[in-house]
């Protein structure tokens, strides 16, 4: 789902972000990659008991490969902390899936091993989806898939305030949208601003689709990105809890059927069929038209750094199972995330054509980390989520926020 939270471990384990994406067992490295073997694997699905579909999966392409794959589920931030400690202790596990983001901090750290190395191929896959794992021009892990964001939008309410969703191509059309749909007596849009990273997440959109860099948060395009959205708290356009608002808390009130519009996730698709009135989904509009970039969830499967450099070759058939056209089409399904490579995207839409606005929305995404940002990223990502705290909350002018911020990424 969404996404989260140097040179040493430890400091690397300190300044892990909280994943804002989605949501084992100590790995081995002395095993014998024979025939009937132990292969570890760890991922950030501790939802899916062994039971599950996913579960089933992990279990059978171990099998394929010829050996007992021991499966241990964390959460997104546990399970990034525990592989740079298993990494300086000489345990990691053979085989790891991890949000896109804690990718170029365990490169750093020395713990993952380059696809090219392990002789995986990664040419089908978009390129925007694998640059999130990918540093200095190598990549080091296969995207399992990827999750963005858009806006829902309730079609009940904009049909009762005269508003085609069709009209909203830029920031002006979607004000006039919220204007007319707060004259109605109805609600406009609902997102996430808390101070965390989901907060981070939600604003990149809007900072990224008006022309924003992350190197220069106080430029002219990022003070347009968080005056627009001060603009409508104080409007009234945007409530004021957006400040406290989760992504899942944020889209509990798009539920209640009283919001015209929800920025938030393809992971939302399930509860969106649930919701109990008519929905639409469009792309985040850039400020003068057009689809915002937007910023990429998901996870790579990645082969940690071995000892025994003998045991990469059953991993490499463990990871090229897991991301088979195939298998990658069950759990992109069983996960609602847009596949990394165009053939199985279409399936996707063929099987489900409520995925098809999110397939536009994945290719027009990108990794937070990427443009070489890297580990970076996080020591830009904290101050922006707290300008966006201090402009909204009205203890800052934008403007004033983000000189704040940028003030703060240059010291870290």
């Amino acid at each position: 789902m969404i996404p989260t939270r140097r040179t040493l471990l430890a400091v690397a384990v300190a300044t892990l972000l909280p994943l804002t994406a989605c949501g084992g067992g100590s790995g081995s490295s002395g095993s014998s990659p024979s025939a009937g073997g132990t292969y570890t694997f760890w991922d950030p699905y501790p939802q899916f008991d062994a039971s599950s579909d996913w579960g089933k999966q992990v279990a059978a392409c171990g099998t394929a490969a010829g050996v007992k794959l021991k499966r241990t589920a964390y959460d997104t931030t546990d399970l990034g902390n525990k592989a740079l400690l298993a990494a300086q202790q000489g345990n990691a596990p053979d085989v790891m899936l991890v949000d896109n983001p804690v990718v170029s901090t365990l490169v750093e750290a020395g713990i993952l091993t380059k696809t090219s190395d392990l002789g995986l191929d990664t040419t089908s896959i978009q390129k925007n989806i694998i640059g999130a794992g990918t540093l200095d021009g190598a990549s080091y892990g296969v995207p399992i898939g990827a999750n963005t964001l858009a806006l829902y939008y309730n079609k009940k309410v904009l049909s009762a305030a005269g508003v085609d969703p069709a009209s909203v191509k830029d920031w002006a059309s979607l004000t006039a949208a919220l204007k007319k749909v707060k004259a109605a007596g109805k609600k406009g849009i609902t997102f996430s601003a808390i101070s965390t990273e989901e907060g981070s997440f939600q604003f990149l959109p809007w900072f990224w689709g008006a022309g924003g860099d992350l190197t220069k948060l106080d430029s002219a395009q990022g003070a347009a990105a968080l005056t627009l959205w001060k603009q409508w708290v104080d409007a009234g356009y945007a409530p004021k809890d957006v400040l406290q608002n989760t992504q899942t808390t944020s889209w509990q009130e798009f539920a209640t059927g009283d919001y015209a519009f929800s920025e938030n996730g393809t992971w939302q698709l399930g509860n969106a069929d649930k919701a109990g009135f008519p929905y639409g989904v469009v792309n985040i509009p850039g400020q003068n038209g057009g689809s915002a970039p937007v910023p990429t969830g998901g996870e790579f499967v990645t082969v940690p750094v071995q000892k025994d450099t003998s045991r990469y070759g059953i991993s490499k058939k463990i990871v090229t199972c897991l991301t088979s056209p195939t298998n990658l089409l069950a759990t992109d399904t069983t996960l609602m995330y847009v596949a990394p490579t165009a053939a199985v995207q279409a399936a996707q839409v063929k099987k489900n054509a409520e995925l098809k606005p999110w397939v536009a929305a994945v290719g027009a995404a990108r990794g937070r980390t990427s443009g070489g940002l890297g580990t970076k990223y996080p020591t830009i990502s904290q101050p922006m989520w707290t300008a966006v705290q201090a402009a909204l909350s009205g203890s800052k002018s934008p403007q004033d926020a983000l000189a704040t911020a940028q003030s703060s990424a240059r010291k870290g």
